[in-house]
């Protein structure tokens, strides 16, 4: 636990946040300081083929330890932080044997309180993880890293057999760019899992489909006080465009497999007006459908505007659902789970109410179901992480890969 807390604050330690106006990848020069790093710890482990692409993905494979053919799997998390919230100078505070009750975060007025958060009515008695109220942790996903790391240097050892191994850091996750130049041919793994998740035993192979929709409103502007019959307020058009999507069909109404429309911009003037919606679903046809109401909408609203007026909506795809790519693989899952219940862990199998680069790369031919890291309240001040459950997922690592040398390939 100690080499485990001790990888995890070097790393958050580096600011890494994305960038998402930037048009390069990665989108922040702190991606390529912690990637030089891993890349020398790895090495450092004994890796061979370790690689830094030009697109700062770091990859790596720990040779097998065994004689007889085995599956290639592979381990990959992400390097970047939310742009969410404020990511430099990140202070954790160490909270060791935590007794309940609100943990004061640095020396302002931020709590973390189970009243707010009842996750932590259950980690009593854990070493928790905090930020100071100040910034984000960047658990997401450097707890991930450090997992992977831990268990690579103790599979590193030799003492546990296991097949070759690959690993895989990636940039630029949290704005959607993290596998845009992904080798899965270089990677060269039958399979992989993302450790990308939260709670003790979460496992999740499929996520949402997801979309992204911007409508624009061009009205007409004249002086307010000759505006009757020939005014159009873009601003009223965009809120009675908003009015007409189903209410209750927002994230703040919706929760396990419901999907939603989240509107999540607007901007505008009486000429012009712009809303931004995100759009996501687990069931593909839903999905299509609810694109389809956006369009609907656009439709009425134009039939009663002036010609000069309109309302249009640009649609583009962001990632799908991997179960259909994973699905097929069913000893991708049970692998898993085995390994969560050997090392006495409940497994709970859940949905992703977002996305993943494992999402990415099971489109691309890597099925890639996500693993839990003890991490919780992401993209925010009140985030934090526990290192005794990212302990079980260190041990669960080990275990798929020892589980994974028995499957003779």
């Amino acid at each position: 636990m100690d080499q485990l807390l001790e990888r995890f604050l070097s790393y958050v330690a580096i600011e890494t946040q994305a960038k998402p106006q930037a048009r390069q990848v990665p989108s922040s020069e702190g991606q390529w300081t912690l990637a030089r790093k891993l890349q020398e710890e790895l090495i450092a482990l004994g890796f061979v083929d370790v690689s830094l692409s030009d697109h700062c993905c770091v990859m790596g494979t720990l040779p097998a330890n065994v004689d007889w053919p085995t599956p290639v799997i592979g381990f990959i998390s992400h390097m970047d932080t939310s742009p969410d919230f404020t990511a430099k100078n990140v202070n954790p505070q160490i909270i060791e044997h935590y007794r309940g009750g609100d943990i004061a975060l640095g020396t302002g007025e931020e709590v973390l309180s189970p009243v707010m958060f009842p996750i932590l009515h259950k980690l009593t008695g854990h070493t928790l993880i905090t930020t100071d109220g100040k910034t984000l942790l960047g658990a997401d996903d450097k707890a991930g890293i450090a997992e992977i790391m831990t268990a690579m240097a103790r599979l590193a050892k030799g003492d546990i057999p296991h097949g070759a191994i690959r690993v895989a850091f990636t940039p630029d996750e949290e704005i959607g760019r993290g596998t845009s130049h992904f080798d899965v041919e270089g990677f060269a793994a039958d399979w992989a899992y993302t450790v990308d998740g939260s709670d003790l035993g979460e496992f999740e192979y499929e996520n949402f489909n997801a979309a992204s929709a911007v409508v624009k409103i061009v009205g007409n502007n004249v002086h307010p006080g000759s505006a009757k019959g020939v005014m159009v307020n873009a601003l009223d058009v965009a809120t009675a465009f908003h009015a007409e999507v189903p209410a209750k069909e927002r994230p703040q109404f919706t929760d396990g497999y419901e999907g939603f429309y989240h509107l999540h911009q607007m901007k505008g003037t009486v000429e012009h007006a712009e809303l931004q919606y995100i759009i996501r679903d687990f069931d593909t046809a839903s999905f299509e459908q609810r694109k389809q109401v956006l369009t609907a909408i656009a439709e009425r609203i134009n039939a009663g505007l002036h010609k000069d007026c309109s309302v249009t909506v640009e649609i583009s795809n962001s990632y799908r659902n991997m179960r259909e790519k994973v699905e097929p693989h069913p000893h991708i899952i049970e692998l898993a789970l085995q390994a969560m219940r050997d090392c006495g862990i409940e497994p709970k199998v859940k949905p992703i109410r977002g996305g993943t680069d494992g999402s990415a790369l099971s489109w691309k031919g890597l099925p890639c179901p996500n693993i839990f890291t003890g991490g919780y309240n992401y993209h925010g001040k009140h985030e934090f992480a526990s290192l005794n459950i990212m302990a079980q997922a260190v041990d669960v690592i080990v275990r798929l890969a020892a589980l994974a040398a028995e499957k003779k390939a």
